[in-house]
């Protein structure tokens, strides 16, 4: 497996694998593909960027997206979203690898000291992934999402750099 930042070429796999990611997983994102005007873009810069992870076969299985913030009072805080593993992929610490890739690439960024996730709070394997990383919970918003009649809670969880 390979982890690499993702690009424009990589735009129609990462475009596929997070339609698939919304279709089987509704339940664990806080957003849908309706939700915005265009499509999530891929691309780099140093603050922002997506890791794709690449199977042996040379197929994208997995990604992670960071961006810090850029508003001046908020540039110590990163936050780490759009995590999502194929089905077909899971249990090969594949998620693992690229959560330790995000805080590594992060810890080069200077004044960067915090790193922020939100998880949907039944989501017990991501939250459990993210802890066994040094991420902590720090705030809990009881029915944030609602999809049809069902309400989900969020958890909001740091990581201190």
């Amino acid at each position: 497996m390979t982890i690499r930042i993702l690009t424009g070429v990589d735009q129609t796999e990462y475009s596929a694998l997070l339609a698939q990611a919304h279709t089987q997983h509704s339940d664990c994102f806080r957003s849908s593909p309706s939700d915005a005007q265009e499509p999530a873009q891929v691309g780099e810069t140093t603050e922002h960027f997506t890791l794709g992870a690449f199977s042996d076969m040379g197929h994208l299985v997995g990604i992670v997206s960071f961006a810090r913030d850029a508003r001046e009072k908020m540039r110590h805080k990163g936050l780490l979203f759009r995590m999502y593993v194929a089905r077909e992929a899971g249990g090969q610490g594949i998620g693992r690898r690229l959560v330790r890739e995000i805080i590594s690439r992060a810890r080069t960024l200077p004044g960067l000291e915090t790193i922020i996730l939100t998880v949907i709070a039944s989501n017990a394997a991501a939250r459990h992934l993210y802890a066994s990383e040094g991420f902590t919970a720090f705030s809990l918003e009881p029915r944030a999402l609602k999809m049809g009649d069902i309400y989900s809670d969020e958890e909001q969880m740091r990581l201190e750099l």
